[in-house]
């Protein structure tokens, strides 16, 4: 089988959509997840002066992020929302996962769609992965990605949903069985 990350979404490199943050304000990271502004204010680091820096929590992995306020356009995105996130669970049911029999070429592409952030990506991936585990063909770097796809998806979709990590999961696990 062949690779084949075609859909009807929006292309992995298109532009996001530019946010603006208040103190308060729910965020995504590709690589933390959904996070709080604790507060934006100017800080001296490296001999810059007054440059604005937000300070963002991670409550999952009890983080917290300095990022400069001037650079989070390419970086952060605002959460999606609850329709977004139906949407994604019926993308994951209706879409034909197609995966690589080579395991580093298809690892390469689950780590390049991951470090986007996209969950339309994010969950393509899970439901790539989620056919090679019951078909018992995941590998170490399978193992990883279809982790990671657990945490940031459902934590995602918890959010967007107003439920619980587990219930999300579990919506999640329902979209991508495989019938035989």
């Amino acid at each position: 089988m062949f690779l084949k990350y075609i859909s009807s979404v929006p292309a992995l490199n298109q532009r996001r959509e530019l946010i603006t943050i208040s103190q308060g304000d729910c965020i995504h990271h590709p690589h933390h997840g959904i996070g709080e502004v604790q507060s934006i204010r100017p800080r001296s680091f490296s001999g810059e002066k007054d440059t604005r820096f937000a300070e963002i929590f991670f409550k999952r992995e009890r983080i917290t992020l300095m990022l400069r306020e001037n650079s989070l356009d390419g970086i952060i995105r605002a959460p999606i929302g609850a329709l977004r996130a139906k949407k994604i669970l019926d993308h994951m049911r209706d879409w034909k996962a197609n995966v690589s029999d080579q395991w580093k070429a298809r690892s390469n592409t689950h780590q390049a769609m991951l470090d986007d952030g996209d969950p339309i990506a994010c969950a393509e991936v899970y439901k790539g992965l989620r056919v090679l585990e019951q078909d018992g063909a995941l590998s170490t770097f399978d193992r990883r990605h279809l982790k990671r796809c657990n945490e940031y998806l459902s934590e995602e979709l918890a959010n967007a949903l107003g439920q619980t990590e587990h219930e999300a999961l579990d919506q999640m696990q329902q979209a991508t069985l495989v019938q035989a």
